[in-house]
């Protein structure tokens, strides 16, 4: 089934004390092209998250934006100074033995005094950090993916509902070409009546006339080829694999052939059913510019 290139999820989790955020969206684009936003102390995501997704998008420019908020104190222990506390209880002491007053120092008293803790910031292991980012980013990915294959069905139906169309105005065509044939070869007989009058008409030369003039309209080459350019279509439309470029080649064939029949064209009718059909394969064009 289809895919459109164009699609956003989004996931939030915290997890190990970090609020992590993933949004993941792309628009169209001939190759695959990745774009992140991290925080500079994770840089290293980049590459890891363009590896991750790559495994499941093959086409279009890509951009995720990670957020990881830690959580209070997360990120940070608390270590006593003990240098400094010892500093403290060493010189009250000694104030003590020459004031002689009463040794009440205890933990509470100890806790009111200045310096005596240090916050340090803890080591963040990387691959941990990775193992939480990668689960919330496959959670928005599944989402990502969900909404293109949601966009992929709207496009396979509009695509395959076109092709329904192009078929028919070729079998049309296809109709219509021997009548024209006829209507000339009615329209000289007619014309040869009206110069020579009386005299004999040589059927031999008008049958010549005749046959030359269908070899020049004849599309059944085109007419063939662009059924078998639809069958193919059709197929590719119902493939799980990305299919954009191959589609995209297919557009062109398809238009490729239309020009040809037009350019064949003896009369108004097939001109006007020459026009509708180029007007259907742009408007296919026009989709599969944005089919992974």
């Amino acid at each position: 089934m289809l895919k459109s290139m164009t699609g956003f999820g989004r996931a939030q989790e915290v997890i190990n004390n970090r609020e992590i955020l993933v949004e993941i969206r792309s628009v169209n684009h001939r190759y695959y092209e990745f774009n992140s936003r991290v925080p500079r102390a994770y840089g290293y995501l980049d590459e890891k998250l363009k590896g991750f997704l790559n495994g499941r998008i093959l086409r279009g420019k890509v951009e995720v934006s990670v957020s990881i908020i830690n959580q209070e104190g997360a990120d940070a222990a608390i270590e006593v100074n003990r240098s400094i506390v010892g500093g403290y209880v060493n010189a009250l002491r000694d104030a003590n033995k020459e004031l002689e007053l009463k040794d009440d120092l205890s933990l509470s008293s100890i806790l009111r005094l200045p310096d005596i803790f240090n916050v340090v910031k803890t080591v963040e292991d990387e691959e941990v950090i990775w193992a939480d980012v990668k689960k919330v980013a496959g959670l928005a990915l599944d989402k990502f993916i969900a909404m293109r294959e949601t966009e992929g069905v709207k496009m396979h139906d509009d695509i395959s509902s076109r092709l329904d169309y192009i078929e028919n105005v070729v079998g049309k065509i296809e109709k219509r070409s021997p009548e024209v044939v006829n209507a000339y070869r009615d329209k000289l007989y007619s014309k040869i009546k009206e110069i020579l009058q009386d005299k004999n008409i040589d059927d031999a030369r008008v049958l010549t006339e005749v046959c030359v003039f269908s070899e020049k309209i004849a599309v059944d080459e085109e007419t063939v080829r662009l059924k078998s350019h639809i069958a193919q279509y059709r197929s590719l439309i119902e493939s799980t694999e990305p299919v954009g470029r191959k589609l995209d080649f297919l557009t062109q064939e398809l238009n490729r052939e239309v020009n040809t029949i037009g350019s064949k064209g003896q009369d108004l009718e097939t001109t006007k059913m020459v026009v509708d059909l180029k007007s259907e394969i742009e408007k296919i064009r026009e989709q599969i510019q944005n089919v992974e």
